[in-house]
C-alpha cells in the first residue's frame, strides 16, 4: 500500500510514539476494506509499539479502524482509507494517541480538557477536500485529550449510501450527538469556542486589558501578514485582530502565479506567512471579529478598534486588510440548497458529485479552473456566463472547450436554484438576448462570480467605493487620519495574493511615517505649550 520511501518517513515518525498503540481494523472482505487493511498492516509493521487486530463487527463502519492507547479509552477511528490529504491526518492521529505531545497553545489544551458533557462526533470528508483535514485533526486531538469525547472521520466517497441519507452534498460536514453542528473549514479553536459559551466573554475581558498598541492590523491575509512584518521590523507594539489567520487563501488549492514559487497550496502558504509573523514580536488575536472602529478625534487619543463580542483594542495608527469573500447568486433557492447542492469550492466538493450533472456559474479564470476540475469527476458541466463572451484568459478557455462533457452557455442570467427532499434538482436562467428562461437538471451549482469586500464594519467610518470598496490613496491612507487599508478590500484593482503582500508592505511604511510625523507634531505642540506658560 505504502511505497519504500513513505514508509522510511512514517517509520522515523512513529520513534515518536511513547505509549503502546493498538489499531482495530474491522473488515467487511470488500475491496476497498482490502485497500484499509493493507494500509494498516503497512503501519503496524513499522513500529513494535503498534499493533493490529482484526474484526468483523457488524454495528461498525466498514471498512473502518480506531486507534486505541492500551489501557486508555480513546475514541478516534477513520472510516475509509486516510490517504490524500488525509494522510497527515492518520500520522498525526497515531503519533498523538501514542503519546506524542501536541504544539497547540497550552491554555487552549487545558480549555479542551475541562469541556464537560458528552461530544460524540462523526465528520464526513472527501480525500481532494484539502480544508477537510484541519477538521479531522482538530476533532482527533479533542478526543485524545478528554476521553468525553469521540471522533470518527467518515470518507463520503465511500459511503456513499450515509452521505445521500443525511443529503450531504458538501465537506467538511459535522455532525455532534447525532445532529448537524457545522459545515465547512473551522479550527480547533473555533471548535472548542463554539463548545465553550462562556469562552467570548473571558476574551473580551483579556482583549480589553491589553495595552494600546502603535500599529493594529485587522485581518490576517497576505495583506495583513506583511502589514504586520513590516511595523514589526520597525521595532513598534504590533497586533493582529483576525477573524481566521490565512483569510480567503486558505480556501484556495492551486497557486502558480506568487513569484519565485512556481506552484503552492493556499494551506501551505497561510502556514509559512504565520510562521514568518510569528518569527517577530506580534501579538495575534486570532477569531476576533472586528464590529466597528472609532477614529481617534471622536474619542481623543487613541483609534479604538471594537470586537463583536465586547471587547475593545486601541492603537495609534490601524491598517484595514479585511480582504474579499466569495460573492453570492442572491438568487432564490441559493441559501436554502447551501451545503446541499450549492457550492463555493470545487476541489472540496466536487468528488461528492462523481457522476452526476453540474453547473458553473461565472465565467472567469476561477469559474473556467473549476468547470476545467469538475469535468474529470462529474458527469456534465454546464457552464453559464452572464455576459456575451467568457472573461478567462485565452488558454483557460481553449482547455475549457476541449472537453468532452463540458457545455458553455453565454449571455445566461441566473435566476434561480431549484430542489426538492432537502436538495438541488436545477438552475433557471435567463437569456438576455432573448429573455426567455430555461430550466435545466441538475445535481450541484458551483458559484464562481468574484468576490465582496469584507467593509460591512467600516461603512460610514471611512469613504467607501460604490462597489463598497475603501477608498485609499497611493500610500494606502484612508480618509480617516491615522486609519490605513490594503489589499483585496481597498479600490487598488487587480485581486491577487502578490499584490496584496505589497500592498500591505506599503501601508505599514505609510502608518509608520505617519506615526513618527505624529511624534514629531505632539513634540512641537509641548514645546510651544511651555513656552507660552513661561512667557
Amino acid at each position: 500500500m505504502l511505497d519504500d520511501a513513505i514508509k522510511a518517513q512514517l517509520k522515523a515518525y512513529l520513534e515518536k510514539v511513547v505509549y503502546p498503540i493498538e489499531i482495530i481494523a474491522n473488515v467487511d472482505g470488500s475491496e476497498k476494506s482490502n485497500e484499509m487493511l493493507a494500509l494498516v498492516q503497512d503501519v503496524a509493521g513499522l513500529s513494535d509499539k503498534v499493533s493490529l487486530r482484526e474484526t468483523t463487527d457488524g454495528s461498525v463502519r466498514a471498512p473502518s479502524f480506531a486507534i486505541n492507547r492500551i489501557g486508555s479509552d480513546i475514541k478516534v477511528r477513520f472510516a475509509g482509507i486516510p490517504m490524500g490529504h488525509e494522510f497527515t491526518s492518520l500520522i498525526l492521529a497515531l503519533l498523538q494517541v501514542g503519546g506524542h505531545p501536541s504544539k497547540e497553545e497550552a491554555d487552549l489544551l487545558e480549555q479542551i480538557r475541562n469541556l464537560d458533557g458528552e461530544y460524540n462526533f462523526v465528520t464526513y470528508i472527501s480525500l481532494t477536500c484539502h480544508n477537510c483535514p484541519d477538521i479531522v485533526q482538530a476533532l482527533n486531538l479533542m478526543a485524545v485529550l478528554n476521553p468525553k469525547v469521540s471522533h470518527v472521520m467518515v470518507d463520503g466517497g465511500i459511503f456513499q449510501d450515509e452521505v445521500n441519507d443525511l443529503k450531504i452534498m458538501a465537506v467538511p460536514t459535522i455532525y455532534l450527538n447525532g445532529q448537524h453542528f457545522s459545515q465547512g473549514r473551522m479550527s480547533l479553536a473555533e471548535i472548542v469556542a463554539k463548545l465553550d459559551s462562556n469562552s467570548a466573554e473571558r476574551d473580551a475581558a483579556k482583549l480589553s486589558a491589553k495595552e494600546a498598541f502603535d500599529m493594529l492590523v485587522v485581518g490576517g491575509g497576505p495583506a495583513g501578514a506583511a502589514a504586520a512584518i513590516y511595523a514589526a521590523r520597525k521595532g513598534i507594539r504590533t497586533g493582529i485582530v483576525a477573524e481566521r489567520f490565512g483569510g480567503q487563501v486558505v480556501d484556495t488549492m492551486g497557486i502558480e502565479n506568487f513569484i519565485s514559487i512556481d506552484y503552492t497550496e493556499g494551506p501551505k502558504l497561510v502556514a509559512a506567512m504565520e510562521n514568518h509573523v510569528k518569527l517577530y514580536d506580534v501579538d495575534i488575536m486570532n477569531l476576533q471579529r472586528v464590529a466597528g472602529i472609532v477614529p481617534a478625534a471622536k474619542v481623543g487619543g487613541l483609534i479604538e478598534v471594537k470586537l463583536e463580542n465586547g471587547g475593545v483594542l486601541k492603537s495609534k495608527s490601524v491598517i484595514l486588510a479585511t480582504g474579499a469573500r466569495w460573492r453570492e447568486l442572491g438568487v432564490p433557492g441559493e441559501q436554502e440548497y447551501r451545503g446541499h447542492g450549492v457550492a463555493y469550492c470545487p476541489h472540496c466538493d466536487g468528488p461528492l458529485f462523481k457522476g452526476k450533472p453540474v453547473a458553473v456559474v461565472g465565467g472567469g479564470n476561477s469559474g473556467v479552473e473549476a468547470a476545467i476540475d469538475l469535468a474529470g469527476i462529474v458527469g456534465s458541466v454546464v457552464l453559464f456566463e452572464f455576459a456575451p463572451d467568457l472573461k478567462a484568459d485565452a488558454v483557460l478557455q481553449k482547455k475549457l472547450y476541449s472537453l468532452p462533457n463540458v457545455k458553455v452557455i453565454k449571455n445566461a442570467q441566473t435566476t434561480e436554484v431549484t430542489g426538492a427532499d432537502g436538495k438541488v434538482n436545477g438552475l433557471v436562467y435567463k437569456d438576455r438576448a432573448t429573455g426567455t428562461e430555461h430550466k435545466v437538471e441538475l445535481d450541484g451549482v458551483f458559484v464562481q462570480i468574484g468576490l465582496l469586500p469584507n467593509s460591512g464594519f467600516i461603512k460610514g467610518t471611512v469613504n467607501l467605493s460604490k462597489f463598497g470598496e475603501i477608498e485609499v490613496d497611493a500610500k494606502g491612507q484612508t480618509s480617516v487620519p491615522g486609519v490605513f487599508a490594503a489589499g483585496d478590500v481597498t479600490t487598488v484593482p487587480y485581486k491577487q495574493i502578490i499584490i496584496s503582500m505589497g500592498e500591505g508592505s506599503k501601508a505599514a511604511l505609510a502608518a509608520f511615517d505617519y506615526l513618527i510625523r505624529s511624534s514629531v507634531e505632539d513634540a512641537g505642540d509641548a514645546d510651544e505649550a511651555v513656552e507660552a506658560k513661561a512667557a
